[in-house]
């Protein structure tokens, strides 16, 4: 079975919006966050003062905060239970490969290890991470 999750998600995020908040409100909505404006953008189409549009703002992030979270029978917030069923089948579904090091063994195929954010990899005190052969500035 295919699925689009991505797409359906960005369909419920704009029905949702649509269906909660009122006229103006969606406006602001469509303008600041789908269509990316910043707020002296949507300060001039909406014909609002910046004290006036920021309080906007927080109005509607409480209104869809709450709608995302309530929404039956599944609330679209947090993300990971929306995508949870795209996890578990990728878990699911890890299969022993060949390793291509050793001539077919049928070692389990390994990641490799991962890197906390913030952290560098393990090297020389001050060493630069590069791409190719570049540093990085």
């Amino acid at each position: 079975m295919y699925d689009r999750k991505y797409e359906e998600y960005a369909a419920d995020f704009v029905l949702i919006a649509k269906r909660t908040l009122n006229e103006a409100e969606f406006r602001l909505f469509k303008f600041h966050y789908l269509l990316g404006a910043d707020w002296k953008l949507c300060c001039a189409r909406l014909k609002m003062d910046r004290g006036g549009f920021f309080h906007a703002v927080y109005r509607v992030q409480q209104k869809l905060g709450r709608a995302f979270r309530e929404t039956e029978p599944y609330g679209i917030f947090p993300l990971y239970h929306y995508f949870a069923d795209e996890r578990r089948e990728a878990r699911d579904t890890k299969k022993w490969i060949p390793d291509a090091g050793t001539g077919g063994s049928g070692a389990e195929r390994r990641d490799p290890p991962r890197i906390p954010p913030g952290r560098m990899r393990e090297g020389k005190p001050g060493e630069q991470p590069s791409i190719r052969g570049r540093r990085i500035a």
